[in-house]
């Protein structure tokens, strides 16, 4: 699928993620679909990065997830994209959004539909999907977590669900990372820039998520990975919508494999 410049988004740089996961180490490592990758944090301690099972099927703890899914998916920083296709193949609208080229480009050649963007940037269908994944870690995106569930809040459909993967114990972890291959493709000065991250596990994420309105509905775990899900308050404040919401959501129809009802991504879901 081809992309013009005004469906690539603009990346705000007010963001770190922008600048951190579009660099060669994790570009490079999705186009190898094997790493090492590491994030490295300030005292040297290391976080590897599951490239491997990024790069490839959905397995059986995706699926516990995916089979959860109601309405149209959003998937924030879907990676190379193994869930946006696997949505797809079950029948699902799926949107991916990702700040790395290379993961949405790689999305893109399984079939599935996906955005160069950061999840906060203005995206399409703005509060009205029916769920939204932060999984694969990517409730660290930001390294703020309130601001982060604040955002997520406001992309769902009242009543929609929140899917996320939590760090396995119980940890609430604000750190400074940086990219890293063990040296393997020479990274430049950019991949060396520490970007803030954040771990957190199920109590951690419940505490952040209380204010925004989202409810616990279910938490399980499926081969030492652990998710919790969480619903929107269906009763919900509304405000006008911006000129930008308005137009990121007419952009939807273009980024599903097939036609949609009119701007909505609810449209025939």
């Amino acid at each position: 699928m081809s992309r013009t410049g005004q469906d690539r988004g603009v990346l705000s740089p007010a963001h770190p993620d922008v600048t951190s996961w579009g660099t060669d180490p994790y570009a490079n490592a999705l186009r190898n679909g094997c790493g090492p990758l590491f994030l490295r944090r300030t005292d040297g301690w290391l976080l590897p990065l599951d490239v491997e099972r990024w790069c490839a099927g959905a397995d059986a703890a995706d699926l516990s997830a995916l089979r959860r899914c109601e309405g149209p998916v959003l998937d924030i920083g879907c990676g190379p994209g193994r869930l946006v296709a696997a949505l797809a193949a079950r029948g699902h609208r799926a949107l991916g959004v990702d700040v790395s080229e290379a993961a949405v480009d790689r999305t893109q050649r399984l079939g599935g539909s996906a955005l160069h963007r950061s999840v906060f940037d203005p995206l399409p269908g703005e509060g009205r999907w029916g769920t939204v994944l932060l999984v694969d870690g990517n409730v660290g995106i930001g390294g703020d977590p309130r601001l982060l569930l604040h955002r997520t809040a406001g992309l769902l459909a009242p009543g929609g669900l929140l899917i996320a993967e939590t760090a396995p114990h119980d940890i609430d972890e604000r750190v400074h990372v940086q990219l890293d291959d063990g040296g393997a493709s020479g990274a430049g000065p950019a991949a060396a820039v520490p970007f803030p991250w954040a771990r957190l596990g199920t109590p951690a994420l419940l505490r952040y998520a209380r204010p925004q309105e989202l409810h616990p509905v279910d938490q399980w775990d499926v081969d030492g990975r652990s998710f919790v899900s969480l619903r929107r308050g269906r009763t919900v404040r509304t405000t006008s919508q911006s000129p930008d919401s308005r137009n990121s959501a007419a952009v939807i129809s273009s980024q599903f494999p097939r036609n949609t009802s009119g701007d909505s991504p609810l449209a025939g879901s």
